[in-house]
């Protein structure tokens, strides 16, 4: 922000959001409350209209691009054969491997590694329960190095195996209760 109309436009597009607590000054908004992606999405389309953009904090930035490039490597396994993840996030973020790993797990609680695992697991759920593919089938798509390696993975996460984790789901989904 470089005027005061800029930072008039800020303090009203967040009045309209219901943000309370503002403090708008040159270059920078602070307010107490956490804004959901939906409150960001608007106040981002309300700053382009006036001709402003949102600038996003640089170390929120890397960790939503380590979780872009993850979710990439997931659901295009094929494009990325048989590479390392910290080899996939440094070519594909042009970043110091040991300090996006060392701020993710900061911000995030857990590891890139166990991040990228679980988000695996999630894949293997979705591919397993609401596409029906066999184990060997999301072992082959998702170049698991084996169906074991898959079933351990989705057992340490799940706390179940996978054929009792879609019975459960399949169960609870036809419950009456659930209805």
């Amino acid at each position: 922000m470089v005027c005061i109309r800029c930072i008039m436009t800020v303090r009203a597009e967040l009045e309209k959001l219901k943000v309370s607590n503002i403090q708008v000054e040159l270059g920078k908004a602070e307010f107490k409350e956490s804004l959901t992606q939906l409150q960001l999405d608007m106040l981002n389309a309300g700053l382009i209209e006036a001709g402003l953009e949102l600038i996003e904090d640089k170390n929120i930035k890397i960790i939503k691009d380590i979780k872009r490039a993850i979710n990439e490597l997931i659901n295009f396994p094929e494009d990325n054969q048989k590479i390392n993840l910290s080899e996939f996030i440094t070519e594909k973020l042009q970043c110091n491997y040991p300090n996006a790993s060392k701020l993710f797990s900061k911000s995030e609680g857990i590891s890139i590694e166990k991040y990228y695992i679980i988000e695996r697991v999630e894949a293997v759920k979705k591919m397993h329960i609401q596409e029906g593919l066999s184990l060997t089938e999301i072992s082959y798509r998702l170049k698991y190095s084996s169906v074991s390696h898959l079933s351990n993975q989705f057992k340490d996460v799940t706390g179940l195996n996978a054929s009792n984790f879609k019975e459960i789901w399949i169960n609870k989904r036809l419950s009456p209760s659930k209805i």
